[in-house]
């Protein structure tokens, strides 16, 4: 089964934007592979793997598909793996989406304070 080194398939796959940031993931503890922690960025990883790691403020895991050949478009690229991540959709919808305008200081705040107790 062909395997490929872990910064390089996130490289590949377009989670990071260069091996050097991917490499850095690695080393720095943040990522896992079938659940232990990977230590080296040359550590082997191939199709049926599991990978978490942090990306922004959300937690990836996701299952390797396949190894990729080259760094390719972002559709190639999702094509190398299955998102099993939950889904949040965390961000805040302002009342007067639908072309009324921005929302004023008033109801910002209702949605700082909405926003604050559902996170309670």
């Amino acid at each position: 089964m062909p395997k490929l080194r872990l910064d390089k398939w996130l490289w590949h796959a377009r989670f990071v934007k260069t091996r050097g940031l991917a490499a850095s993931l690695v080393v720095g503890g943040h990522v896992r592979v079938n659940s232990a922690k990977a230590a080296k960025p040359a550590h082997m990883v191939g199709p049926g793997d599991v990978l978490t790691f942090p990306q922004g403020d959300n937690i990836r895991v996701v299952r390797i598909l396949a190894i990729g050949l080259r760094r390719g478009p972002a559709p190639e690229a999702q094509m190398l793996y299955a998102d099993l991540s939950e889904v949040k959709d965390d961000v805040p919808r302002a009342p007067r989406y639908e072309g009324k305008g921005r929302p004023t200081k008033r109801e910002r705040r209702k949605l700082d304070l909405d926003r604050a107790q559902e996170l309670e």
